[in-house]
C-alpha cells in the first residue's frame, strides 16, 4: 500500500507494503490518528485552516506546527484537519467528513494527496480538486494545493509533481504552495539533510517543518526567516531541529516560495 499518486516499483511494491503499514500502525493516537482532529485553538478572530489530505499531512502533526509557526510570529491561526491513510482526494468527497468540515467555515482549505506524478494521476488530482472548489468557495474559503514531494527511490519525478500540484492550483485559483520545492532547495544547501523518514515516503521532523514554513510563508504572504527552530504545539507536543538546520530550512522555504508558490 502506498499514497495515492506515487510511482512504486513491482520489486518495491512489498517492502514498501511492509514499512507504510507498519508506519501507519504507528500513527495512530493523539500525535497522527487519522479523522478529523477538533480544532487546536479555537480563537476569535486570525486566520482558519483546514487540512485535507492523508499520512503526509498526519504524520508529526503538520498542521500544528504550522499553528505554531504562526504563534510564534504573533499571528492567531486556527487549524482542523480531515485525514485518512492512503486516501486521495476522490476518498475525502465521497466519504467521510471532509465535506461537513468544509462547511463549518474558514479562509482557507488545503488540499494534499499522493505525488500525483503520473499522466493519469495529475488527471486525477486536477479532476478532485475542482471538485472541491465549489464547496470551499461556498463556505467563504479559498483552496490551496500543498504540493508534497516523490518517494526516496523516485527523486527523479520532482518536477512532475510540482508541475501537477501547480496545475491543479491554477485550475481553481487557488494557492499553490510548494513544500515539495522547499524539500529541493535544502538538499541543494545540504545533501544530507535528512527530511525524510526511514521509510522514504514520509517525512522525518524536520522534513515537515520544513513543509510547515512553506505552508506559513505562503499563507501569510512573508517569509519565515527568524521563526523559532523549538515549538510547542497545542497538543503538548514538542517539536525541535538543531539551530542551523532550521536556519538552512527557512531559507529553503523562502527560495521555493519565492521562485514557484502563487499566493
Amino acid at each position: 500500500m502506498t499514497i495515492r499518486g506515487h510511482r512504486t516499483s513491482a520489486a518495491s511494491a512489498v517492502l514498501r507494503l511492509a514499512i507504510v503499514f507498519g508506519l501507519l500502525l504507528g500513527c495512530t493516537g493523539p500525535s497522527g490518528a487519522e479523522g478529523t482532529r477538533p480544532a487546536a485553538a479555537a480563537a476569535s478572530g486570525g486566520m482558519r485552516v483546514l487540512f485535507i489530505g492523508n499520512s503526509l499531512t498526519y504524520v508529526n502533526d503538520l498542521p500544528l506546527i504550522v499553528q505554531a509557526l504562526a504563534k510564534a510570529a504573533g499571528q492567531t491561526l486556527t487549524v482542523d484537519s480531515v485525514t485518512m491513510g492512503n486516501a486521495g482526494l476522490d476518498d475525502h468527497f465521497n466519504g467521510g467528513e471532509a465535506l461537513p468540515a468544509i462547511a463549518r467555515g474558514w479562509n482557507v482549505v488545503v488540499l494534499q494527496q499522493g505525488s500525483s506524478s503520473l499522466p493519469e494521476s495529475r488527471v486525477h488530482l486536477r479532476k478532485w480538486t475542482q471538485k472541491f472548489a465549489e464547496p470551499i468557495r461556498k463556505a467563504g474559503a479559498r483552496p490551496a494545493l500543498y504540493m508534497v514531494w516523490p518517494t526516496q527511490d523516485r527523486m527523479a519525478y520532482f518536477d512532475d509533481v510540482r508541475d501537477s500540484y501547480a496545475i491543479a492550483a491554477s485550475d481553481v485559483g487557488g494557492i499553490f504552495i510548494p513544500a515539495g520545492e522547499a524539500w529541493r532547495a535544502a538538499w541543494r544547501r545540504d545533501p544530507d539533510a535528512a527530511l525524510f523518514s526511514s521509510d522514504g515516503l514520509h517525512p522525518s521532523i524536520a522534513g515537515s517543518y520544513a513543509a510547515a514554513l512553506s505552508i506559513y510563508g505562503m499563507l501569510y504572504k512573508r517569509a519565515p526567516q527568524g521563526l523559532p527552530a523549538r515549538l510547542e504545539l497545542a497538543n503538548g507536543q514538542v517539536v525541535e531541529v538543531p539551530a542551523k538546520l532550521a536556519k538552512l530550512l527557512q531559507d529553503a522555504a523562502t527560495e521555493a516560495n519565492q521562485k514557484y508558490g502563487k499566493p
